[in-house]
């Protein structure tokens, strides 16, 4: 028999039922609307995370103080001051491939200008800082590096920071009281928004890591120091040749712990997006389960139809149609029913995922492999669960299928 027939009866036995059809179709329909929307939320968050990770700046490999053990407790990172001004120089004169480096002191405190105050981080670091992050200015004009040396009272400003200090009057020029210490602005920061662990990463004050030392932290330790490389093949080696470095200039015996971390960009991504990867796959294989109802309903109506139409099927094959043609117009009936339903549930799923972006703003991001794969298994899953009644109506014997009642 000729495909093109065996699709035209196929396709009229669907029409001849046609509520049936709906509803058996309507099992696939969920299942793959439901598996387009959860991916798509699941990639969203991902996205979302990894564009957090890429504001930290490219190729940056991060060094953080602390990481010591006392009287049998084990502290972390940022816990101890156990790093020097001179172990970044050190690093910025005997790494190979480095080509950025920023001493960093971290604080927190209160600022105010005039008779408003807030409570924000407060940064010190060097003018490479800017170049690392990828941070340009909205307006002014970073520190300098005489800045640094003479550790001047200026600063800079992040826009959160400037909204709720100065509100819409610019900030250029204005003075920002900060521990009591009058600091002269000289710049405001483009926007950021969140950074990888959910802080506001513009409500800051960034300022020469020296004038953070001895004006508002004190103390002559950093809390960090930041690397960034040439390209992301010298990541792990200059990795590898930092954490050399700093365990000599510390006197690290072997087998002791490091008193300092040093992560990579890479190694904080992976950390980052493990949750978001895991719960796209979590999302993605719930859903995956309502596409294995809708086979299995396939299923059952496909068995169903083949029990009403037995007699059809032995007038057929009497009359000289073949088994492999009873097979393929099953086959055809259960795929066509879950490609049809497939691509309803394409467009409900796109639809679905639009509107938790609109409404629920959650982040959502749709890819083409995605909608592909869910067309492709739903055909996979028609042709999977029509093949078994397929089989039965094509091994029915002719004689007793003519006798079917």
């Amino acid at each position: 028999m000729k495909i093109y027939s065996t699709l035209k009866i196929a396709f009229r036995a669907l029409r001849r039922n046609k509520l049936r059809s709906v509803l058996t179709a309507l099992g696939i329909i969920i299942g793959v609307g439901a598996v387009i929307a959860m991916v798509s939320i699941g990639n969203g968050a991902k996205s979302q995370v990894e564009a957090q990770i890429a504001s930290l700046g490219e190729n940056v490999i991060l060094i953080f103080s602390g990481s010591v053990t006392a009287s049998g407790v084990h502290t972390g990172w940022g816990s101890a001051g156990t790093l020097k001004i001179e172990d970044a120089e050190a690093i910025r004169r005997e790494i190979p491939g480095v080509i950025a480096v920023s001493e960093e002191v971290v604080s927190t405190g209160q600022v105010g200008a005039g008779n408003q105050n807030w409570f924000t981080r407060i940064y010190g670091e060097s003018p490479e800082y800017f170049d690392i992050r990828k941070w340009p200015l909205n307006d002014g004009a970073i520190f300098t590096e005489q800045d640094v040396r003479s550790a001047n009272k200026v600063g800079v400003i992040g826009q959160t920071t400037a909204a709720q200090i100065f509100g819409a009057e610019s900030a250029i020029g204005q003075t920002l009281r900060i521990k009591g210490v009058p600091f002269l602005v000289t710049g405001v920061l483009m926007p950021k928004g969140l950074s990888p662990q959910g802080t506001d990463q513009d409500d800051i004050i960034v300022m020469p890591y020296t004038s953070a030392m001895k004006r508002v932290v004190g103390g002559t330790t950093l809390r960090g120091i930041d690397v960034q490389v040439g390209s992301p093949n010298d990541l792990a080696p200059a990795q590898q040749q930092i954490t050399t470095l700093l365990r000599q200039r510390h006197n690290i015996r072997a087998g002791r712990d490091d008193d300092f971390t040093v992560r990579n960009q890479q190694e904080i991504a992976e950390t980052a997006t493990a949750t978001s990867r895991i719960m796209a796959l979590l999302l993605g294989a719930i859903a995956s389960v309502s596409l294995i109802v809708g086979g299995i309903g396939i299923m059952n109506i496909m068995l169903v139809s083949v029990t009403e139409r037995t007699r059809e099927i032995g007038v057929r094959l009497a009359v000289g149609a073949h088994g492999r043609d009873i097979l393929t117009q099953f086959l055809i009936e259960a795929v066509a029913l879950s490609a049809i339903g497939g691509v309803i549930g394409i467009a409900l799923g796109l639809g679905a995922s639009r509107l938790l972006s609109v409404f629920a703003h959650w982040p959502t991001l749709i890819s083409i492999p995605s909608i592909v794969a869910a067309f492709f298994v739903s055909a996979a899953v028609g042709i999977f669960f029509g093949f078994y009644p397929a089989r039965e109506a094509a091994r029915l014997d002719p004689i007793e299928a003519l006798r079917y009642e």
